[in-house]
């Protein structure tokens, strides 16, 4: 096996292997395009070579990036969830594919891939207002390492180009939340709207949008004062489907009697409202539903609760954050985390403390006088 190179322009080379077919014995040649000094040609082509003998070689493919992506999220569609394979879609399609979609899948380097995120960074909104935020581009980054790590598994790519990019540095932003002050108010203000039960379900339950959109009337035991998430709905493109809910796990969440009595208000008035239109609701009827009984999508909650919010004085936060504003409201009267993860579905207890442990101020304190009280009980007293 043996591979010599041929200048094509100043600086521009072509690297030509001769390859035996392993079939016929016959030979062939394989050519490869490089830029750079005839010392990094000739080096490359050392390379190649040794590629060749040691059964590391990848033959040079014409394939884009872009094509690639799509042939990689057809093969993604058996192993993640709909609603993952359309965030992928859309990372790979309308962001990642306008910055590299064109390169060929066997030119495509680190360097390039580093220009592409810095200019995402800068100039990477479609709507040509400026840069995408750090996060989106850090699960750009992401996506496209999962992709190209297939291509490494398919032996398309000898390595992962995208593995050693440097990944923008992402700010933690600050969490919103209500103080109880604020949760009173806003309940005062949405009372009259059909939101009001989607905000109670949150701000003084926990619940997830997902899990109070799925919610259903036989989940709800208004008589021990407790529900039971069982599933939660996402919403892809314009369809809404169950699954399960986001731990794996379902739970048990008990209600206080202001959120009962509310809730049989709302059962009274629901039925009632259903039976005008010809409808008889049931057990398996949803909590939160359109007029004719028919599950709203949660996309329409949060741009609902967005038209709402807007017109009240309150401080503009997200619909999700009304469940933190029922964590922080917990754990800051001294609800022990452990329950405070059970009640909010957390798969494990470090996710609660991680997400509230700015809430928890005196644990530490606390903590530190309870060490001083033991040390000075087990202390002997001096004779």
């Amino acid at each position: 096996m043996k591979g010599h190179i041929r200048e094509r322009s100043p600086g521009k080379w072509a690297i030509i292997l001769d390859v035996p077919d392993p079939e016929t014995g016959k030979r062939r040649r394989k050519w490869h395009s490089f830029a750079g000094t005839k010392r990094q040609a000739q080096e490359e082509c050392a390379r190649l070579v040794t590629a060749l003998k040691s059964g590391g070689y990848i033959e040079p493919t014409k394939t884009t990036l872009a094509q690639f992506l799509e042939t990689w999220l057809e093969h993604e569609k058996s192993s993640v969830s709909p609603k993952t394979l359309e965030r992928y879609g859309e990372l790979a399609r309308k962001n990642i594919g306008p910055l590299l979609g064109s390169v060929a899948l066997s030119k495509l380097k680190t360097q390039a891939i580093d220009a592409a995120w810095t200019k995402a960074l800068k100039s990477g909104r479609r709507d040509g207002k400026g840069g995408l935020a750090p996060r989106t581009v850090h699960h750009m980054r992401r996506v496209l390492i999962k992709a190209l790590n297939q291509a490494v598994t398919w032996e398309i790519l000898p390595k992962n180009p995208a593995a050693a990019s440097k990944p923008p540095k992402v700010e933690r932003k600050a969490m919103s939340a209500y103080e109880a002050d604020t949760t009173a108010d806003l309940l005062d203000h949405v009372r009259e709207s059909r939101i009001f039960v989607p905000v109670l379900l949150a701000v003084l339950c926990g619940l997830r949008r997902g899990e109070i959109v799925a919610l259903r009337w036989k989940n709800v035991d208004l008589k021990n004062k407790r529900l039971a998430v069982v599933e939660t709905a996402e919403q892809i493109k314009g369809e809404v489907r169950a699954k399960e809910t986001k731990s794996g796990l379902s739970r048990v969440v008990d209600l206080s009697t202001t959120v009962v009595d509310e809730l049989r208000r709302h059962r009274a008035a629901q039925a009632e409202e259903q039976l005008r239109l010809g409808i008889r609701p049931d057990e398996k009827s949803f909590v939160v539903a359109q007029i004719d009984g028919r599950p709203i999508q949660p996309r329409s909650l949060t741009h609902e609760w967005i038209r709402i919010i807007g017109k009240t004085p309150l401080e503009r936060i997200r619909f999700h954050d009304l469940r933190h504003s029922h964590a922080t409201q917990m754990l800051a009267a001294g609800v022990h985390p452990k329950v405070a993860q059970e009640r909010l579905g957390h798969s494990t207890i470090a996710i609660t403390l991680d997400t509230y442990s700015h809430v928890m101020p005196g644990m530490g304190a606390n903590a530190a006088e309870q060490v001083d009280a033991a040390i000075r009980r087990a202390v002997k007293p001096k004779v």
